[in-house]
């Protein structure tokens, strides 16, 4: 099931996103809804990354003991 969204663009990206499509031979709704799952998916990413960083049970290292332990 699919649900529709409207949403406001600026002009220029507007523009920008109709230039795609054609050039992709795909629907502009097509290539919203793929940058919007890769966004959500770089922002979950981004959620575990901080949470890792706050996480005072997890070790953290340098660059240089990570180069030592991975052989660089």
């Amino acid at each position: 099931m699919s649900i529709a969204l409207s949403v406001r663009l600026p002009e220029r990206l507007a523009k920008e996103l109709n230039h795609v499509a054609f050039l992709a031979e795909r629907p502009k709704s097509f290539l919203v809804q793929k940058a919007l799952e890769n966004y959500l998916h770089d922002q979950a990413d981004l959620q575990i990354g901080l949470d890792r960083l706050r996480d005072a049970s997890d070790p953290v290292i340098s660059v240089a003991e990570m180069r030592k332990e991975i052989g660089l």
